[in-house]
């Protein structure tokens, strides 16, 4: 009887599990149909949840037709991979500290990192536009760098502190006694031993960093610096939207998420559930 109960309970966890992915998956399905459909099946009424006649259209348009788009995809990787090399410099030894050192006012600190996390990254636009205005990097990577790797950096610290406090005292003992300075300690023996950690809060900041549209919004006005997520805007006008184009071009600008996903799955499900715990 307990055996069946059992398998009864695999069954129903599956079906619920089968349920929650159909539903958090149908939007990037309706998203890809939506891309592929002529315009007037896209207000069809029923609307086609199969699309009856396919074209791609829209993707001949925005990326053959108009190979500029390359280049926004390149600005937001180059935003997205500076965030993420920028947070994980300043976030590993800052983590590290709060988890090792013995730092007057660390509740403190943590306290602020949860309040910080908790505000919009619209309270801090209007500061960022000033300073960098004064400082004349309005229109350049290195601002949008900065602004985006200040609004993940709380967060960073704070699932990265976890690991360091689950890795062994010894080991840096350890290496002390081989003659080892806390820098070459840190360097050599910590950071390996937080790797999921460290790909957990990279993957993160990273995926942040390549979403982000306030920022990007606010900080440029050069086209040359433009995001995806702002061009992703120009397909939004006054007297219509083309939801074909619009839907193309996020359909494809989801692929680097998947790809990370995919990648480091393991290491980002098993970091922050060790993070969690730990």
């Amino acid at each position: 009887m307990r055996n069946l109960l059992k398998m009864d309970n695999k069954y129903i966890a599956t079906i619920i599990a089968l349920i929650s992915t159909v539903v958090f998956l149908f939007p990037v399905y309706w998203m890809f149909t939506t891309s592929i459909k002529p315009m007037s099946a896209i207000f069809a009424t029923p609307p086609q949840i199969i699309p009856e006649e396919v074209n791609f259209n829209a993707y001949v348009k925005n990326f053959i037709e108009n190979p500029e788009i390359l280049k926004f995809f390149l600005n937001s990787f180059i935003i997205a991979a500076g965030t993420l090399i920028l947070t994980l410099v300043l976030a590993s030894p800052v983590s590290y500290a709060l988890a090792r050192l013995q730092i007057r006012g660390k509740g403190m600190i943590m306290i602020t990192l949860l309040i910080t996390q908790m505000l919009p990254s619209i309270m801090l636009a209007l500061p960022f536009f000033i300073l960098f205005s004064k400082l004349h990097l309005l229109n350049s990577f290195i601002a949008l760098i900065i602004a985006n790797t200040t609004a993940s950096l709380p967060f960073a610290i704070l699932v990265l502190r976890p690991f360091f406090m689950s890795i062994p005292n010894g080991l840096e003992e350890a290496a002390a006694i081989d003659g080892c300075n806390r820098f070459t300690t840190f360097y050599k023996i910590i950071l390996p031993l937080a790797k999921p950690g460290l790909l957990t809060v990279g993957s993160f900041s990273f995926l942040f960093a390549w979403g982000d549209l306030l920022f990007s919004l606010i900080l440029t006005s050069d086209e040359s610096i433009r995001t995806l997520t702002v061009h992703l805007y120009t397909f939004v006008g006054q007297h219509g939207t083309d939801w074909s184009s619009l839907m193309a071009v996020a359909t494809i600008s989801i692929i680097p998420i998947i790809l990370i996903f995919i990648a480091f799955q393991k290491h980002i499900v098993g970091g922050m559930a060790s993070g969690s715990i730990k």
